[in-house]
């Protein structure tokens, strides 16, 4: 394991590329022992060619967005190999307003070993951490200080080694330098993988245009409200109810409308 330290990732700050993963939204994941390919196939994703550097990555997702009216869930992935601990690794690269790695894909990618994604969805961010181990997630914070998983606290010594703010935690480190910065130094910490500009800037990524999530069926929609006066409204809709109190809306929208004049007689 490396003793790479927030300090070491100060040049995201300074990073045109970062800069613009920060403010459009990221995700970026390390998976162990899975090829480029592989990883694509197990995204669903459909095969875009290759693209070289990080500039090409950037502007392929670019020309999917163009080819659409509306946004969606959907956005184009770059996966690329790159050297770590234990054996080869595979990044993949997304600029998707923050959609993130899907945790299906997190669950299937790491079952035969490990995997490590962090992302921020833009504008006021949400910055998440994920740390799966065989399938399962180990450690997943948005802040340090509040964990989840299977292991939420064994990352712990190593978070306090690296230099996050575990302020709330009974031994606390202190402020931190730049918890984004921390995070890579984490995520390098579990894989090995030193992540730089050059690195990005020069990869031959594998693009896959990852499509939009299937909608989930639903039945029914419940509305449960208490007002301030602590009065609660509770109520159950049907999807067959909602459905026909639509098409009845729709049908009045639809309907013509009649002007009557002064002599014409009441309805």
């Amino acid at each position: 394991m490396t003793l790479v330290t927030a300090h070491d990732y100060a040049w995201i700050r300074s990073s045109p590329v970062f800069r613009h993963a920060l403010e459009g939204g990221y995700g970026l994941t390390l998976v162990r022992g899975v090829g480029p390919g592989d990883v694509l196939r197990a995204m669903g994703a459909e095969p875009q060619g290759t693209c070289t550097g990080v500039d090409a990555l950037i502007q392929q997702h670019l020309n999917q967005r163009g080819e659409t009216d509306y946004w969606d869930d959907s956005f184009i992935a770059g996966a690329c190999t790159v050297p770590g601990t234990d054996g080869g690794w595979t990044l993949i690269l997304q600029f998707d307003g923050g959609v993130g790695m899907r945790s299906r894909f997190l669950e299937a990618l790491s079952a035969g070993g490990r995997t490590v994604t962090h992302s921020t969805n833009g504008g006021a961010p949400i910055d998440l951490f994920h740390w799966y181990e065989a399938g399962e997630l180990r450690t997943t914070f948005e802040g340090p200080t509040a964990r989840y998983g299977s292991t939420p606290d064994e990352l712990v010594p190593v978070m306090r080694e690296i230099g996050f703010d575990l302020a709330e935690d009974e031994d606390s480190t202190g402020p931190s330098s730049d918890t984004k910065a921390a995070v890579l130094a984490l995520t390098e910490r579990l894989t090995g993988v030193r992540l730089t500009e050059e690195l990005l800037k020069d990869a031959e990524y594998h693009l896959g245009h990852v499509p939009e999530e299937p909608a989930e069926e639903w039945t029914k929609v419940v509305i449960d409200i208490t007002d301030a006066h602590g009065e609660r409204f509770y109520a159950e809709v049907t999807r067959e109810e909602a459905e026909a109190a639509s098409a009845r809306a729709r049908e009045e929208a639809e309907a013509p409308i009649v002007v009557r004049g002064p002599s014409s007689p009441a309805p």
